[in-house]
């Protein structure tokens, strides 16, 4: 079974960043999944069940921390790893990001580089766990 990593962003230029930088993955059999608000997210999330997910905090529709805590807490899907996109200057609540089971942060603008480098560290790690 192929691993998926969903990017969920509203902003178009933010997912595109994010698939850019994780192209090189899909050589490696890697599918690339993108929602646009945390209500197709979820509904993704359910159906594709991604071992990684690159999650906005501010969305319209539903939050990054409403879909983690969703995805964490009341779906139980413990063993998705999520990580939280978080605007330069935007204050992080990281309580809060705890709270809801958030694995990590970014701050953007990201380094693409280190979004490859955490996918790949993250993804292989995953593939010692199965």
């Amino acid at each position: 079974m192929g691993k998926k990593i969903l990017i969920v962003d509203d902003e178009s230029h933010i997912r595109s960043l994010i698939e850019q930088a994780l192209e090189d993955l899909e050589d490696e059999g890697v599918e690339l999944l993108t929602a646009k608000n945390g209500e197709d997210a979820l509904e993704q999330i359910k159906s594709d069940h991604p071992n990684l997910i690159f999650l906005d905090v501010m969305m319209p529709k539903m939050s990054g921390f409403d879909v983690c805590h969703q995805v964490k807490k009341v779906l139980g899907m413990k063993d998705i790893y999520i990580i939280m996109l978080t605007a330069k200057g935007q204050e992080f609540d990281k309580q809060k990001g705890e709270e809801v089971g958030a694995d990590l942060y970014l701050t953007k603008p990201f380094d693409p580089d280190e979004v490859l480098s955490k996918s790949q560290e993250i993804l292989a790690r995953k593939t010692k766990l199965t």
